[in-house]
């Protein structure tokens, strides 16, 4: 009989799919991914110091997705560390729990490092992605080997027995190449991938860009292409588990990243049309995907576009 646990990162989760960072903006609001059933949850990025995020509007959707531009909103590490400790406490028994951390300089990765190690998170994604702070920060540290490996092997050192996972940017000439710096600097595993673009629509009525911002991230089903393609050539680079997103939302999508090399899958932009009960509807999907083709484990799919 088929079953959709499985150990990654040396933690069980009761099923491959995780809530991505960013989705729900308020750390207790993940409650919700925990009661419809997502094996795993990504908290919301903390910063060094308080985010309100950029202008509203904040999100819209057009046919093929979402454009996004939150802009980090958090309550800083300080406040953060605390909120993640008491959702820890509170739902970690009934899933893994993974922090999302995002810094632009590597002593500030270690302090928020070292402020939520005490918290006991399942892992600690490294947030080198984000598209949404660019003109604020310049370049994301993620978008080359040399920083994003320095970041990971510094935040090695003090993270003791928690998993470090790095989330990377398809927005780079070479994503592999990104995820084997971040594999040799001692990551435990690699997300991928965040939201595309940046990209922009424009409100022909008013004669200026929809997003507050004016531009954003681009999510959704458009940018599952380029996800399964990252996650594929991260998997030919590195011997570590990928938690494969990027526009997932059938159990079509799910299987391709597994086929691709995902060990986990993110499914995100989906619930914002669907709710977050969409998850016990894809759950079922693939466990009826796995009986008809007599797969009892997931692992059995993980890689398989890769031949022998």
């Amino acid at each position: 009989m088929a079953t959709l646990a499985t150990n990654v990162f040396e933690v069980l989760f009761e099923n491959p799919f995780i809530l991505p960072s960013g989705i729900v903006t308020e750390t207790a609001e993940h409650k919700r991914a925990v009661e419809a059933g997502y094996g795993g949850i990504t908290l919301k990025s903390f910063t060094f110091e308080r985010r309100e995020g950029n202008p509203l509007p904040r999100l819209w959707k057009y046919d093929a997705g979402l454009i996004n531009s939150v802009g980090l909103r958090n309550a800083g590490i300080e406040e953060g560390s605390k909120e993640a400790g008491e959702f820890i406490k509170t739902y970690g028994a009934q899933a893994p729990i993974i922090v999302s951390l995002f810094a632009t300089k590597i002593k500030e990765f270690l302090y928020l490092v070292e402020k939520i190690v005490p918290q006991a998170p399942a892992a600690i994604e490294l947030n080198l992605s984000c598209p949404n702070v660019d003109d604020e920060f310049g370049k994301p540290l993620g978008m080359e080997k040399g920083a994003a490996g320095q970041i990971v092997a510094e935040v090695k050192k003090i993270s003791g027995s928690i998993p470090v996972i790095a989330k990377l940017s398809p927005n780079v000439t070479n994503i592999a190449e990104i995820a084997k710096a971040c594999a040799d600097g001692g990551a435990d595993g690699i997300t991928a991938i965040n939201t595309a673009g940046p990209g922009m629509i424009i409100d022909i009525k008013k004669r200026k860009p929809i997003i507050g911002a004016k531009m954003g991230g681009v999510s959704g089903p458009a940018i599952l292409p380029i996800a399964v393609r990252c996650v594929y050539e991260i998997y030919n680079a590195v011997n570590i588990p990928i938690i494969g997103m990027g526009g997932v939302s059938t159990v079509t999508d799910i299987v391709q990243m597994f086929m691709a090399g995902s060990a986990l899958v993110g499914i995100g932009t989906v619930t914002y049309t669907k709710g977050m009960k969409v998850i016990v509807e894809l759950k079922q999907q693939l466990l009826d995907y796995m009986d008809q083709n007599n797969i009892t484990d997931i692992k059995e799919l993980i890689g398989v576009a890769h031949g022998a």
